[in-house]
């Protein structure tokens, strides 16, 4: 049966379809709707892992156990789980093993634009990357095959595009797949000798890859004119056919690691001028040079950004179509925190204390733009906790004074623990902010391991923060609600002054959460407001200043207080949530 489906449905379709019986994730966009999906079936067990790390070495667990088994994660998050990745590269794997990772060109949703590309070729694993949703399905399957011939781990690279995009896929009955039996076997211990023993197995099995590539179906030729070809991939194929139709001849290629370096020279011998057409880096285009080709790439077009067929057709040079103008200039719209967002409140002290707030990766990295801006840097997953006890040691107590690190619920199990233990270990009087709001947030609700409840949103174990804490020597836990200004400021300052290393666990779950019950939306009483527009240093989207005075959007506001708390004329009215 033919349907639409989101790439990312398409590859948990794909894993379905193939027998799949295990799949560990860690939510990351725009990765996450894989494992979303897969959930959805019944014959795949699913989870949320701490971390990508986990999720990797969770998924090579089940493939050692005879499964076939998958992970999914962003590009940032296989920086994470790149570790295992490479030793398991070697060890080799005995039912399949799939590791889906999204690249996000463009940054729409990350910190940095790094090409995934690079990590099959540094681990030596083969990597797939499909084009649209029917090749997400596809080649879902096709991974799992090449794994199981290969005894390899196999990547199967995306995009925000082809993630996020929808087209038309052709269905196919579950196929069950025999339990391989487990045996016992001492070499894949990688000791020294060991991991030396296997490193000739790794190339010869790049070598017989290679020789696969060249004639596997998921790199084709397209041949049209000698004139011009163009080599390229995933969503940049789709730009290159919408762009230039049948007028140039092109080498698709679906298996963009290791290249087939026979295919490539054959195609390269058949056209007068060569392109590579890739998003990111010159990945590609490099190996062509490898092999003695004159190509033209980067020269041509850009290394940073998504790529697109206006852009196409402006670097080739080719007339562009028409656009469609607004009457009026579109007025920008930058995220922000949510109407009620637990976060709101406690940004709003940090910046009034002037205090150094190094962050993390979350919805709270929000609490940077203006007119909040109360956080000075954010790095990567956990790094918040790190940095500032690095940041405190090396400018001592009147730092300590003056600094906290924020971090996540999510994030904190993710990587904020260990960091937690270093400060708790070196004894840096440093003071973490753990701000749980009950979920992890950003990337669409999924639970996590302080939640209590699993992946299907089933009753599961649940780690206690402060308990954690605790449990990791630190003496000063305090728990506070981020509505409650006052005692904010007042616990703040007093970790602050502290001599020791100290957690305040800022706790209120996401306003937008079903379960959570918001109050009447409040109103301004024109009559006490004096126009000072205090409230709108809270950078709240359901309050701005009509005719001098403060007015609350009805449609927005959650009933949370902040406000209320905040003014100092009492002109806001109404029930409240804190």
């Amino acid at each position: 049966m033919k349907q639409l489906m989101l790439g990312n449905a398409a590859v948990a379709r794909g894993l379905y379809e193939a027998g799949c019986r295990f799949i560990s994730s860690y939510p990351g966009t725009p990765s996450t709707e894989i494992t979303e999906e897969a959930v959805k079936f019944d014959e795949i067990y699913c989870e949320w892992a701490p971390n990508e790390k986990v999720a990797v070495e969770a998924a090579f667990g089940a493939s050692l156990g005879g499964v076939r088994s998958a992970c999914a994660m962003k590009h940032v998050g296989l920086n994470v789980a790149a570790d295992p990745v490479f030793t398991i590269s070697y060890i080799g794997v005995k039912a399949g093993m799939v590791i889906c990772v999204a690249d996000d060109p463009g940054m729409h949703s990350s910190q940095n634009e790094q090409d995934s590309r690079h990590y099959a070729r540094a681990s030596k694993i083969p990597m797939l990357e499909p084009a649209d949703s029917a090749e997400c399905l596809a080649f879902a399957k096709l991974a799992f095959e090449i794994s199981e011939t290969f005894h390899t781990p196999v990547f199967l690279k995306l995009c925000t595009r082809v993630a996020h995009s929808q087209s038309a896929v052709e269905t196919a009955p579950r196929v069950e797949r025999e339990t391989v039996p487990y045996v016992k076997d001492t070499h894949n211990v990688m000791t020294p000798a060991n991991a030396i023993a296997r490193h000739p197995v790794v190339e010869e099995r790049t070598e017989k890859l290679v020789r696969y590539g060249c004639t596997a179906p998921v790199n084709r030729v397209e041949m049209a004119s000698g004139e011009t070809g163009v080599i390229t991939a995933s969503t940049s194929y789709q730009y290159v056919k919408e762009v230039f139709g049948d007028t140039v001849s092109v080498l698709k290629l679906g298996l963009t690691w290791p290249l087939p370096d026979g295919l490539i020279l054959d195609f390269a011998s058949k056209v007068k001028k060569l392109y590579v057409v890739e998003e990111l880096d010159p990945f590609i285009e490099e190996h062509c040079k490898s092999l003695g080709l004159s190509v033209t790439g980067k020269e041509l077009l850009p290394i940073c950004g998504e790529f697109s067929q206006g852009l196409l057709r402006e670097k080739f040079g080719l007339p562009g179509k028409p656009a469609r103008a607004f009457p009026e200039p579109v007025p920008p719209r930058p995220p922000v925190l949510c109407s009620g967002c637990p976060h709101r409140g406690i940004f709003y002290v940090l910046q009034k204390l002037g205090v150094t707030v190094i962050g993390d990766i979350g919805c709270y990295t929000l609490g940077s733009a203006a007119p909040l801006s109360a956080m000075d840097i954010n790095i990567c997953m956990g790094a918040s906790v790190s940095a500032e006890h690095g940041f405190n040691a090396a400018l001592g107590k009147k730092s300590q004074n003056r600094t906290v690190s924020v971090i996540g619920d999510s994030t904190f199990v993710h990587s904020g623990m260990t960091s937690l233990a270093d400060i708790a270990y070196n004894q840096s009087a440093s003071t973490v902010l753990i701000l749980d709001n009950s979920i992890t947030g950003m990337t669409g609700h999924q639970q996590n391991p302080t939640t209590g409840l699993n992946i299907k949103g089933d009753p599961a174990g649940r780690i206690d923060l402060t308990a954690l804490c605790r449990a990791m020597g630190i003496r000063r836990v305090t728990v506070v609600d981020p509505y409650d200004l006052a005692q904010c400021e007042r616990v703040l300052q007093a970790e602050l002054a502290a001599d020791e290393p100290s957690v305040i666990i800022v706790r209120r779950p996401c306003v937008l959460l079903k379960q959570v019950k918001t109050a009447p939306p409040l109103t301004v009483d024109r009559e006490k407001c004096v126009g000072c527009k205090a409230c709108m240093k809270l950078g709240c989207p359901s309050i701005s200043i009509k005719d001098g005075k403060a007015h609350v959007d009805a449609t927005l506001c959650t009933g949370c207080g902040v406000c209320k708390a905040l003014c100092r004329m009492d002109a806001f009215t109404g029930e409240t949530m804190a």
